[in-house]
């Protein structure tokens, strides 16, 4: 049977993650878009700083969209307990953070190769990069739409990959889901609106190969940072593999 406690690492970071949903309410409501100081974008981006790397991973979709941090800090309390509770405080800490950075970094790899092609197409239709950049500096406004003029759908769509920042806590999230999963094969999930129990060992790796699908797929309608899911959860599985050699068989529940 999984402990129910709340070990204190992931109590810490669900307090954490609530605070700045309610800081980036509390400032919304005055104007001011906390996503444009600690969303994480891309590196080559004007707006880009280095501490959005730590920072974009407590931060969430603006209210009133709830259902991103509802989602994500149900899922840290229901898998992180339990994985925090069988690695130790120390290991589950640095699992949180490096999935987070694997995430980041995979989800800006592949724009860069979007960017690059993107790139190539703006210079071909006169587009200059440099001073194109430069107006892409966002101001405080929570507004991130952004209108260029007689542009071409390239030209706007690579605004969109400088101007759009990647906010959220779903790439470390699914790393410790792999955790999970890598630790406790044999546990049965279900989904809310699919209640059929699933072991994690094909659950997971299911909801995985989903995601690279939605991933390739690049629909329009769908903003999700797929990904940097999937950084997450490589992250999340080359840890495991490393650590679990390490620990207690005594300590898995099936």
């Amino acid at each position: 049977m999984f402990r129910q406690s709340i070990p204190n690492v992931t109590k810490n970071l669900l307090i954490i993650n609530g605070l700045f949903f309610l800081a980036s309410y509390v400032f919304g409501e005055r104007g001011i878009a906390l996503a444009h100081t600690l969303g994480a974008f891309y590196p080559e981006s004007v707006n880009f700083k280095p501490w959005q790397i730590i920072t974009h991973m407590f931060m969430h979709a603006p209210f009133p969209n709830i259902s991103h941090i509802l989602f994500n800090m149900f899922a840290l309390w229901m898998f992180g307990s339990t994985v925090e509770h069988t690695l130790g405080s120390k290991r589950f800490l640095i699992l949180y953070f490096v999935a987070g950075l694997g995430s980041f970094a995979l989800f800006n790899f592949t724009n860069y190769l979007q960017i690059e092609e993107l790139k190539t197409a703006g210079v071909a239709m006169g587009v200059e990069p440099e001073s194109f950049l430069q107006t892409l500096k966002l101001s405080g406004s929570p507004n991130y739409s952004f209108e260029l003029p007689n542009s071409s759908e390239e030209v706007k769509t690579l605004a969109r990959y400088y101007i759009t920042p990647i906010v959220g806590a779903s790439g470390t999230i699914y790393g410790i889901l792999v955790a999970f999963g890598m630790l406790y094969p044999n546990a049965r999930l279900a989904l809310i609106f699919l209640p059929i129990p699933i072991k994690a060992k094909y659950f997971i790796p299911a909801l995985i190969a989903l995601e690279f699908f939605m991933a390739i797929q690049d629909y329009a309608w769908n903003p999700v940072a797929h990904f940097a899911h999937i950084g997450g959860a490589i992250i999340g599985f080359i840890l495991i593999r490393r650590w679990k050699r390490n620990l207690h068989r005594g300590n898995y529940y099936d």
